[in-house]
């Protein structure tokens, strides 16, 4: 997820938490402030449930003490509820357009560590195979802003050869990867198409144009505000993890293959 993203879930969240009756109190985890320092503020205001928003590791600290849902990522613990989009579906529809296109150089280029960024490594390879070009594939490492998609960019352009496609981390990784190779002459998308991820406003903008998965924040922030208050009622629950289909917006970032350039 992007950080566009993670403010349309907010936004999302706020709004339908203000349908359901609830408020909710926004308590962040920063390079200087701990999940325990979020969770003892969520603690002070006395939150009946929380909801976590952007992928963290291992079991949430108040998994089991309230109910806690997750938005975006696994976590395998029976106390915490997950929404999130199928990574798998996503990539294999990201693949599936390029390679339909004619691309077989197909990069991608990951979030760094964490269980999103693992979780679409995963499926980056296995709809590779599916596709028949395990051959052709290759993971460069990226991270989740548009510095970390640039840093990319020019580990590429130092290549002999630039691959035909490049399907990015998030919307913010592919327009860095846009933006420099842009600047450096690479024709986007007759040189290389490129793929974002979330559908977040900024893949929207002119100047990218961005084909990206589409991820629906209204509706994965309905739903984790639907099961909050069903734990909160003691409603009985069905599967305690909902995983949504992705779709794939078509933009002007992507195009069939032709002469690569460096």
């Amino acid at each position: 997820m992007s950080g566009r993203f993670h403010l349309e879930l907010l936004d999302g969240l706020y709004a339908a938490a203000e349908s359901a009756g609830y408020e909710l109190i926004l308590s962040a985890l920063t390079p200087s402030r701990d999940e325990r320092r979020a969770v003892e503020t969520l603690l002070d205001f006395r939150c009946e449930a929380v909801i976590l928003v952007g992928p963290g590791v291992g079991a949430p600290v108040l998994a089991g003490r309230l109910p806690v849902v997750v938005i975006g990522w696994n976590v395998d613990n029976s106390a915490v509820d997950v929404i999130r989009t199928s990574d798998a579906a996503g990539m294999r529809l990201a693949v599936d357009h390029l390679a339909d296109l004619g691309h077989r150089r197909i990069l991608h280029v990951d979030g760094g560590v964490g269980p999103v960024s693992n979780s679409r490594r995963r499926a980056y390879r296995a709809a590779m195979r599916r596709r028949g070009l395990p051959q052709h594939g290759r993971v460069v490492g990226g991270g989740i802003n548009q510095e970390d998609g640039s840093a990319a960019a020019r580990l590429l352009l130092d290549e002999p050869s630039l691959p035909s496609a490049v399907i990015a981390y998030n919307d913010d990784v592919a327009a860095g990867l846009l933006e420099t190779l842009s600047r450096a002459g690479v024709r986007i998308p007759h040189d290389v198409s490129i793929i974002g991820w979330d559908d977040s406003s900024l893949s929207r903008l002119p100047h990218l144009d961005l084909t990206t998965v589409r991820q629906d924040a209204a509706q994965m922030t309905r739903l984790a505000i639907e099961r909050s208050a069903a734990r909160l009622a003691a409603q009985s629950i069905g599967e305690r993890e909902l995983v949504l289909s992705p779709t794939l917006t078509l933009r002007g970032s992507t195009g069939a293959t032709g002469p690569v350039t460096a």
